[in-house]
């Protein structure tokens, strides 16, 4: 961001998502639980493109561009209902990711992880 009065990009986001649904008059839909439910199912149908390819071969098959663009519309679904859950929570999504990997930082410290995948407690 190189102006300083910019909105930050996940605010915008968060304010263009606000927008389309209250052009709509969809908030009424946009209770945390229903939200939840269309976002998880956003995350279904973004697993359902790489379900059946083999791991080490996902990069090079999604640098197809007709699959990257299909990849890229889900992200942006499961994108979107994620900052739409957040405003309805009343979370700053930015905040929570950066205070998040901060804990990571400590957590995981690079120096005693460094190409070991973490086991979960």
């Amino acid at each position: 961001m190189t102006d300083e009065t910019a909105e930050p990009e996940i605010a915008q986001l968060t304010r263009l998502v606000r927008e389309f649904s209250t052009e709509r008059d969809w908030q009424q839909f946009h209770d945390p639980k229903s939200v939840l439910l269309a976002l998880v199912g956003e995350v279904g149908e973004l697993a359902e493109l790489f379900q059946w390819v083999p791991a080490d071969q996902a990069v090079a098959r999604f640098a197809d561009p007709a699959r990257k663009a299909r990849a890229a519309e889900e992200m942006a679904d499961v994108l979107v209902y994620l900052v739409c859950l957040a405003d309805v929570l009343g979370v700053d999504l930015g905040e929570a990711a950066r205070s998040k990997l901060a804990a990571s930082h400590v957590r995981f410290a690079a120096d005693q992880v460094r190409g070991v995948a973490p086991d979960k407690p």
